[in-house]
């Protein structure tokens, strides 16, 4: 799906691009599938700040996606592609055979009108949704489960594929689209293709009313505040913002560059066999 650009008759519309929209078939969404989301704005239920820059944007309703697949054995057809306004890729509304229906991720190519399908005896087609151990080898998958039945937890955002590059021992071998490669039980559910909206990352947003409307507020550097405000503030004229004679860190004092933030001892380390940065994981 490509972005459309604008001639610069306003300072703005020089390096603003939004996508076309032209994959949207619905834009009203389905009720009985919707609930409304209620904002914090970055406060706790003491009302103190915890999450600084949240505030405002526009109203935003959740539409609620089926990540389990789990009407194993019964045909769906695609009644409509919608925009989610929560989530950076597309929804496709299925309408199952007993009349039920539900939004899922939609893949990339998947049009309205085609027939979908989850479970094992599922065929490897766009947009099904099978058990890793039923998936050929070197097809590109979204939307995995980490565990069986628990529903799909990555791979989930626009233009995001895994491959599935082998089966051994009753693991299937992933390459995750950050270069990660990493054992998952082949009894887990994926759903075949790519994510769809591959061009989101395309998308700039141009001037900061559009992060407004996002609910995203301006928040200050820390080296243009004072020593008080933060530990990189203060310095004669412009101090070094590089990290040349300090370390960049958060307000709090914790390193915000090159600082490993994930445990050493973590579960989940020894289903990962290649780190992103593709030297392979060391297990202590």
């Amino acid at each position: 799906m490509p972005v459309k650009s604008f001639r610069p008759l306003t300072p703005s519309t020089r390096y603003i691009t939004i996508a076309s929209y032209d994959d949207i078939t619905k834009t009203r969404p389905e009720k009985g599938l919707v609930r409304i989301k209620k904002k914090s704005g970055g406060r706790n239920a003491y009302g103190r700040v915890t999450a600084r820059g949240i505030g405002g944007g526009h109203k935003q309703k959740v539409r609620q996606v089926d990540f389990k697949r789990n009407k194993h054995g019964m045909e769906a057809t695609v009644a409509a592609i919608e925009y989610d306004p929560m989530r950076s890729s597309r929804l496709a509304l299925l309408q199952y055979t007993d009349g039920e229906k539900r939004y899922i991720l939609c893949p990339n190519g998947l049009q309205v009108g085609a027939k979908v399908m989850s479970g094992e005896k599922a065929l490897p087609e766009l947009g099904n949704a099978l058990p890793l151990k039923s998936i050929p080898v070197g097809i590109h998958i979204h939307n995995l489960e980490l565990s069986p039945g628990r529903g799909g937890q990555i791979v989930r955002a626009a233009g995001g594929a895994a491959t599935l590059m082998s089966r051994d021992e009753g693991y299937a071998q992933i390459r995750l689209p950050s270069g990660e490669i990493r054992r998952i039980n082949e009894v887990c559910y994926a759903t075949i293709g790519q994510v769809s909206n591959v061009d989101h990352s395309n998308v700039v947003l141009g001037k900061a009313g559009r992060s407004r409307h996002r609910g995203i507020r301006p928040v200050n550097r820390g080296v243009t505040r004072n020593p008080v405000d933060h530990p990189n503030g203060g310095g004669a004229g412009k101090s070094k913002s590089g990290g040349g004679r300090q370390h960049l860190t958060s307000p709090w004092g914790l390193l915000a560059k090159g600082f490993r933030t994930r445990n050493r001892r973590k579960h989940s380390n020894r289903f990962i066999l290649v780190r992103r940065d593709g030297r392979p994981m060391k297990l202590k």
